[in-house]
């Protein structure tokens, strides 16, 4: 029998998260009710009570109340919900879990669901499903889902959505498959853009005739967090970060950009990694009106991308600022790490034919890049582009043999 944990405010939603008990066990499952609200009573008793998780979390219900505001007592519920809900997914005794709730509720569960690892099932049932979603998913595998109405009530249409979100997660449980557990001799983690595709492509494929899996990652700021995370969490054992577009992003601020972490986690963890400075001679930048180049860029190479996604090749000196960021954030590499240049292109966009082709700035880029790169990372540079096979299987090569030896 599988057994869904609910997440809920009982003191405000506990006729709907009753509800969604009810239709876990029609379906043959087991719901445990855990109660995060703080400030009212609830008609139903939780099998995880709300001083259970506030005493988890470090605080006491009793003083909270002396003085209540959501505010003061939210830290205490999340970090108590943290730590119980990572209690029973290690233990065993819950197998998916489904949450409910406006925007206090949502904002109060995605930090608990993103701290639970990848493939347990994660469902979260949210009046802001329909909105700018990224903070409550962040990289982590959650199926938001838009309650349309508030959740507040029983009535005709509530209780259809209801019990679809709490069939979503029992049906989730039923999956007997852990996405740790790979046959392969490996399993390596990849970036891509979609200006090194073709080069990407090449790669999986001489990945798996060696007998390795190759997750890979849109790199446009959450894959390239998503795939560190994997690292952290034992799925990625070696890494082809082809594509560094996110690091250019990030250094000034558009669309792209990564956390300070990125580039970071594969040299403190030793994992071998072949790295590429792919799609990172430029940046896309989300402009609001179609076709329309923004300010400050009238003197750049530019290409468009979408009729919204605006990219510029970078001059010198700012390609310099990402090349010192690049070099930054790879201290902490202490080997075990190739940094491989195409001196005939970054992307496609700036290879012979491309929009963004300019031989002197490839140039000037690889210069900064000596420049920065710790001693620690083996440096070598090919006269290709960052799609040629040839260029591919050479990376490829380099990385099999790092953690083969």
């Amino acid at each position: 029998m599988k057994t869904i944990a609910i997440l809920a405010t009982l003191d405000t939603k506990a006729a709907e998260a009753n509800f969604m008990r009810e239709q876990i066990e029609a379906l043959g499952g087991r719901a445990l009710l855990i109660d995060i609200g703080v400030l009212g009573s609830s008609s139903i008793k939780a099998d995880v009570t709300k001083e259970e998780i506030i005493e988890a979390g470090g605080g006491s219900l009793a003083k909270l109340m002396e003085h209540p505001t959501r505010e003061k007592a939210n830290p205490f519920v999340v970090a108590g919900a943290t730590k119980k809900m990572l209690e029973l997914q290690r233990s065993g005794a819950i197998h998916g879990v489904v949450t409910l709730g406006g925007t206090q509720g949502t904002s109060t569960c995605a930090p608990v669901l993103q701290a639970l690892p990848y493939g347990f099932p994660k469902v979260m049932l949210s009046t802001a499903a329909s909105g700018h979603t990224a903070p409550f998913v962040g990289i982590k595998d959650i199926t938001m889902m838009f309650a349309v109405s508030d959740i507040l009530g029983l009535n005709v249409f509530s209780r259809k959505i209801l019990a679809n979100a709490a069939a979503c997660a029992w049906g989730m449980a039923q999956v007997e498959m852990s996405i740790t557990k790979s046959t392969a001799k490996g399993v390596i983690g990849m970036t891509n853009l979609g200006v090194l595709t073709q080069g990407a492509m090449h790669a999986v494929k001489r990945f798996e005739a060696a007998g390795y899996e190759v997750i890979t990652f849109h790199a446009i700021g959450a894959g390239g967090e998503a795939m560190e995370q994997m690292m952290k969490e034992g799925i990625i054992t070696a890494v082809f970060d082809y594509a560094l577009g996110e690091i250019a992003d990030g250094v000034y601020g558009v669309l792209r950009a990564s956390g300070p972490e990125r580039l970071t986690v594969a040299g403190k963890l030793g994992l071998p990694q072949v790295i590429c400075p792919g799609g990172s001679e430029h940046l896309g930048i989300l402009v609001g009106e179609p076709n329309v180049v923004p300010p400050g860029y009238d003197d750049h190479q530019i290409v468009w991308h979408s009729p919204y996604v605006f990219v510029p090749r970078l001059k010198a000196d700012e390609q310099d600022r990402v090349a010192v960021c690049i070099g930054e954030r790879l201290q902490h590499t202490k080997g075990n790490a190739l940094f491989l240049m195409p001196l005939k292109g970054v992307s496609s966009y700036s290879a012979v034919g491309g929009a963004l082709f300019n031989p002197d700035l490839d140039a000037a880029y690889w210069e900064s890049l000596q420049r920065v790169l710790p001693g620690a990372v083996k440096v070598e540079a090919l006269d290709m582009t960052a799609e040629d096979p040839a260029f591919v299987d050479y990376a490829v090569d380099q990385l099999i043999e790092m953690i083969e030896k």
